[in-house]
């Protein structure tokens, strides 16, 4: 044979094999036994190792080729990544559709004709799929929505994953990578003889799979994963069920079990039809998810917080055992809200252990009038959050206790605000939520320090080494010595990975801070709407008013956290602790570099998102209101009032085509 002859008689077999793959992983149509697929492989890899020259990327021997990682490398998300708000009960849904139909119609002038596509909420573990050209390039878990970690090797290894799509498109895909039941008994199975611990449901162990630093061991497994968002990458189809179709004709697993409903009510059957047979297939399923077909729509209506308006998972009624209350205690949040928690005798749900329920609040407790010796119904809403429903009193046996939220509290008095549900400490100067503070600091989602996780916290506070958050960079080794898990060799990493921290970005050093009201989507805005910290800090209330997405419950929030005297200290300590909080990334280059542009109207080719990030990412900035000082306005259908004031102040006005040949 000659190299020549090798070079296509390769390109013949992987073609083959991956037409093969396709067949049984996504259409379900095995053509040939498996001994006639090893047999194919088999000569791959001879030819593979007689020349290694052509050994191609997409090869399906490459699936299990990687050495074992040291660890999982961090990687930014081309594209944010969204979660969806829960409903549980039809009134809900139909509660969603009269608010998003409000929003289009207040846009449109006119009665919107919705569709909803339908399909199965998978219970399994979030990936995001990155392909060049056609081939995958980069496979990532979800994270915290912009930071994910890199999973490559091990996504490899799951067949249904196409290494090369049937197209050269660029194109950026998610789905959820989940494990069979049948799969979950073997390796349990397995795992049962080696006294390894068990996985307690399918969930759990699709995601300990995909975090084995061995890929290896993640093929031994047999993952699947169905796919079904085109997220970025090339221009999607108009509509959520075309997008399904190609996105299998483009080799992925796509469910099948997916319905376009005409109306809310076809969308309630279907929910109630899946309910009565969700244990009928291999995978675990906990609802629905339901989304606006029309991508139109889709852009109209846009995300708020971590969800877009567009699509909503419509859940399962929450599973429910009965068990009895042991006991309540309170639990101290870093705000020093008091949340009293029933602690239960264990109870499975779900396929987890229970012994812990949150009662919410006092006024909770006393609506439910549960006591501590109750017999109780708990659910698992979402098959997430454990809590206490309902009290069967016909049970009791007089000996029952209620439950008074504690008027003191480690020397504290505990105060219920007018017009506030929820009891909160007058003083926060208390241990429980300094350590609560601490721990938030360091959180993977703050700063992520390597090896400062909640027990080392609480260990360094205990000793007096630390009293608060700054004093966490003015750590010396010889400091640390003297504490129990803490070597020669353990305290030199410690010390460095702080001091890998003392440049912090803006967006993760606010959410890190604490602020009330200020999560990760508000610090994030925050960050990129002020750029640096100082601008925050000095920002009033009707400056904050006027950043996107912050009322003035939030708004005086962080102004009254920045005027704190204790808080300004806390800052001066970082500082001189040698912390430098890094400005947001302007982009220095670019068509739009330092232009603000404005959207209005309907964009048919891309999501107004995916319009934000292009604008950011050619150096412009993306304002919500127009004036003089607006540089462009892009125009799409059904445009707004944003128009007739670009025309007044004589702002430039561009067509969408216009403005993706800018930034493209």
């Amino acid at each position: 044979m000659t190299k020549a002859d090798a070079k296509k008689r390769i390109d013949k077999l992987v073609a083959q094999i991956d037409d093969l793959r396709y067949r049984y992983h996504v259409l379900n149509d095995p053509q040939v036994t498996d001994e006639v697929y090893d047999s194919l492989t088999r000569e791959l890899r001879e030819l593979e190792q007689r020349y290694p020259e052509f050994r191609r990327l997409d090869s399906p021997l490459q699936r299990i080729g990687g050495k074992p990682l040291d660890k999982f490398k961090k990687v930014q998300h081309e594209v944010r990544q969204w979660s969806f708000n829960d409903v549980f009960e039809p009134q809900e849904l139909v509660d969603w559709e009269t608010r998003i139909t409000k929003l289009l119609e207040k846009q449109t002038g006119k009665k919107p004709k919705l569709e909803y596509v339908c399909e199965l909420k998978i219970d399994g573990l979030h990936v995001v799929l990155t392909y060049r050209d056609g081939l995958l390039v980069q496979a990532a878990t979800r994270g915290d929505g912009i930071i994910g970690e890199d999973v490559t090797q091990n996504i490899k290894t799951i067949h249904s994953i196409p290494l090369r799509l049937r197209q050269s498109i660029n194109l950026i895909a998610e789905g959820e990578v989940w494990l069979s039941e049948v799969q979950l008994e073997r390796i349990n199975a397995e795992r049962r003889k080696t006294q390894q611990p068990e996985f307690a449901n399918p969930r759990n162990a699709a995601a300990g799979t995909i975090r084995q630093l061995d890929p290896k061991i993640v093929a031994g497994r047999k993952l699947d994963c169905f796919v079904y968002d085109w997220s970025g990458g090339a221009t999607p189809p108009p509509t959520q069920a075309e997008e399904l179709s190609a996105l299998k004709k483009l080799g992925f697993h796509v469910n099948d079990h997916h319905q376009v409903c005409q109306t809310i009510n076809e969308v309630i059957k279907f929910w109630e039809s899946w309910g009565k047979k969700k244990t009928s297939q291999p995978y675990w399923i906990d609802g629905i998810v339901v989304k606006v077909n029309q991508r139109a729509y889709q852009t109209a209506l846009g995300y708020v917080g971590k969800a877009p308006r567009w699509a909503i998972a419509f859940k399962f009624a929450a599973q429910q055992a009965t068990t009895v209350v042991q006991d309540i205690q309170v639990q101290i949040g870093r705000l020093g809200t008091l949340t009293p928690v029933a602690h239960l005798r264990p109870v499975t749900l779900a396929g987890t252990t229970v012994q812990r329920a949150t009662l919410h609040n006092q006024d909770q407790i006393d609506r439910l009038d549960v006591r501590i010796g109750d017999t109780v119904v708990v659910r698992k809403a979402g098959d997430i959050i454990p809590e206490v429903v309902s009290v069967l009193p016909d049970l009791r046996t007089g000996k029952e206790k209620k439950f008074v939220m504690p008027k003191m509290y480690q020397g504290s008095k505990v105060v219920r605000r007018p017009g506030e549900v929820a009891h909160v400490l007058a003083d926060t100067n208390v241990r429980e939520v300094i350590l609560e503070k601490l721990t938030h600091f360091v959180s993977k989602k703050a700063l992520d320090i390597d090896g400062l996780g909640e027990k080392v916290i609480i260990q360094l506070y205990n000793a007096g080494v630390i009293v608060d958050a700054a004093d966490i960079f003015t750590l010396k080794k010889d400091k640390l010595l003297g504490l129990e898990r803490f070597a020669e060799k353990s305290a030199e990493n410690l010390i460095a990975a702080i001091a890998e921290k003392k440049k912090i970005p803006l967006a993760r050093f606010l959410y890190a801070l604490g602020i009330p009201h200020v999560g990760e989507e508000t610090a994030l805005t925050l960050a990129e709407t002020f750029g640096r910290l100082e601008a925050v800090t000095r920002a009033d209330t009707e400056k904050l008013e006027a950043v996107s997405d912050i009322g003035p419950v939030v708004a005086k929030s962080i102004a009254d956290f920045f005027n704190n005297k204790n808080n300004q200290t806390l800052l001066k300590k970082f500082f001189d602790a040698g912390v430098t909080v890094e400005s947001a990334a302007k982009q220095k280059s670019g068509k739009l570099l330092g232009k603000k542009i404005a959207i209005t109207g309907t964009l048919e080719l891309i999501g107004r998102e995916e319009a934000k990030e292009l604008i950011r990412k050619a150096g412009g900035d993306w304002v919500s209101s127009v004036s003089k000082n607006t540089s462009i306005v892009v125009v799409g259908q059904n445009a707004g009032s944003k128009l007739s004031r670009a025309e007044k102040f004589g702002v430039k006005i561009i067509n969408e085509k216009e403005f993706l040949s800018l930034v493209r």
